[in-house]
């Protein structure tokens, strides 16, 4: 089998060191579309290095992403085909606001393997800490098509009820034709989101966006539109990748804020609002 789930929970985790810089944050930044317009103070921000702010989902990068989702499944117990893997979801957790530069300590395991019937879902748990402690925690989910079957735990449910009543706000994010090549230069060279032939092969009809782009892309209008902009009030941000997103497609983001959270639907506008992010909650201070 593939994914040995007992060798790939007993293997010792992988600890490396990571560094970035402001130019890592600024290409991040530009990957998941700010800087429009370009002279806007609250997008200056995000790409201007006397003024800059790291928004929180750069963790997903930093250090340009190694080993990364893809890089993840070279682990111990775990040989699979990239074109039968899909990022099922991602959680963060942030301990600190992160720094515009830095070097850390990344220690990555698979935190948990289940068995879907279908497909195995890896959970992938990165913990990085610097010289004053822990900086945030990231787990991602990664579905593996034909991979489940072997009577394994099939996981809690990762579903939560839906946001009652209409969203508080919506706004929509456009998604340029060249957004995926433009994200890809963090770290995820994934064929599926540059290849035509490889995302053939993987079932789609054309080389799809990084579910992690969009994550970056909602989390930077939750922060602009209700946060005032003030990245260091994240404190969490949990989404599950419900279906695609193409290239130069809008993203439609609908909000529910609470007390101390948000929670948040994303869809492609073009698809007859297709779901693309649900189960989203961004928790604040």
């Amino acid at each position: 089998m593939p994914i040995d789930a007992a060798k790939a929970l007993a293997a010792p985790p992988r600890t490396g060191e990571i560094t970035w810089g402001h130019k890592d944050v600024q290409l991040y930044h530009l990957g998941i579309g700010a800087g429009v317009p370009a002279t806007d103070p609250g997008e200056l921000r995000y790409t201007l290095e006397s003024r800059l702010k790291v928004l929180p989902s750069f963790a997903t990068v930093a250090g340009g992403g190694k080993p990364g989702v893809t890089g993840g499944l070279s682990m111990p117990g775990v040989e699979v085909d990239l074109a039968r893997v899909l990022h099922g979801g991602q959680s963060l957790v942030l301990h600190r606001h992160l720094p515009v530069a830095g070097t850390a300590t990344a220690t990555r395991r698979v935190a948990a393997v289940y068995d879907k019937g279908t497909a195995a879902v890896l959970v992938l748990r990165t913990e990085v800490a610097d010289a004053d402690g822990p900086l945030w925690t990231d787990d991602a989910r990664i579905f593996v098509r034909g991979e489940g079957g072997w009577g394994g735990d099939r996981g809690p449910s990762v579903r939560t009820a839906p946001p009652v009543g209409a969203p508080a706000r919506t706004v929509e994010r456009p998604t340029r034709e060249d957004q995926a090549l433009l994200y890809r230069l963090s770290g995820d060279g994934n064929p599926l989101h540059a290849d035509p032939e490889f995302a053939r092969a993987a079932g789609f009809e054309r080389p799809i966006l990084h579910g992690l782009c969009t994550y970056g892309v909602t989390l930077k209008a939750v922060v602009d539109t209700l946060l005032d902009g003030d990245v260091t009030r994240v404190r969490s941000y949990t989404t599950r990748f419900a279906g695609v997103v193409y290239p130069g497609e809008t993203l439609r983001i609908r909000m529910w804020p609470g007390r101390d959270s948000v929670r948040v639907a994303v869809s492609a506008v073009e698809r007859g609002d297709a779901p693309v992010l649900a189960d989203t909650v961004v928790r604040h201070a």
